[in-house]
């Protein structure tokens, strides 16, 4: 680990500071936030995202090359609520000159035991809460462009409104005894709680746990007493532990749904937007008689 952070503050060393031509050069941890930065911050923003499409933010390991765009970067936009446990470290390595901006401030966080759930982002509601982050975030970063962040804020919001009505509208025309799901891991909890669809997981709100045999026992005793109809995968789990519930349920595999990454731009969730269409036509198609 010390060898690892040695090469990546030679590499600054020497490559020094990366900026974008008359841009902001911003950093976003993984790639819901990036989205979110790129339609806020349109062309006036240059955007590296640290962890990619179909990533795993919660098991990822940075690379000598992340510190170097850190240490090059004006503002660094994280999740928080615990998402992102290897950044601070990361923040540090590279000189702590980035202002790290957290999108999920003003959140009331769910609680699952003592730990926060960070999925913030599957409500529509939050994402709103996000995108005001990001705005004044970008607006006092740099003064001369607010105007234009506060307006690409303005019209995204509106887009978010719309598509939350299109999730209640959508949800309210599956039957009540109907909406219960399996996912991979506990990412869906605000979701739940803003639309009305329960989610059961195996494993809990990081995928860096394991589902024990007894879980996996509870689970399968709990999908033939409440008769649920479907497990879903994720595209960043492991998909052998839902075919194993599926098989010995009947429960269908539903397809896939996305929980903490979007996918590249010809994948089917390129944007948060996409991604909540995605899933949501997803549930309908798998929970409808």
């Amino acid at each position: 680990m010390i060898r690892y952070w040695l090469i990546a503050l030679a590499m600054l060393a020497v490559a020094g500071p990366v900026r974008a031509e008359g841009r902001l050069n911003v950093v976003a941890s993984f790639s819901i936030i990036g989205d979110f930065v790129r339609q806020v911050g349109g062309d006036r923003v240059e955007v590296t995202t640290l962890v990619g499409p179909d990533g795993d933010a919660h098991v990822y390991v940075p690379a000598p090359s992340d510190a170097k765009r850190v240490a090059g970067a004006k503002l660094v936009f994280v999740n928080g609520l615990g998402f992102e446990g290897w950044l601070s470290r990361l923040v540090k390595s590279a000189g702590g000159k980035a202002t790290v901006v957290t999108a999920t401030t003003g959140i009331t966080p769910l609680k699952l035991g003592s730990v926060a759930d960070p999925h913030a982002w599957q409500s529509v509601a939050n994402a709103k809460i996000y995108v005001a982050n990001i705005r004044d975030a970008l607006a006092a970063a740099d003064s001369a462009n607010a105007e234009t962040f506060k307006s690409n804020a303005s019209a995204y919001l509106a887009q978010l409104d719309v598509l939350d009505r299109e999730v209640r509208e959508t949800v309210g025309k599956i039957p009540e005894g109907r909406r219960k799901v399996i996912s991979t891991h506990g990412a869906f909890g605000y979701f739940a709680a803003a639309y009305g669809i329960d989610f059961i997981a195996p494993v809990g709100v990081s995928t860096e746990s394991e589902a024990s045999a007894r879980d996996v026992a509870k689970i399968i005793t709990q999908i033939r007493a409440a008769k649920i109809p479907a497990v879903f995968l994720e595209n960043i789990s492991d998909p052998r532990l839902m075919s194993r519930i599926s098989a010995e349920t009947g429960a269908r595999i539903g397809g896939t749904l996305y929980s903490d990454s979007l996918t590249g731009e010809k994948g089917d969730s390129p944007t948060y937007i996409a991604m909540v269409r995605h899933n949501i036509k997803a549930l309908t198609s798998a929970l409808s008689p």
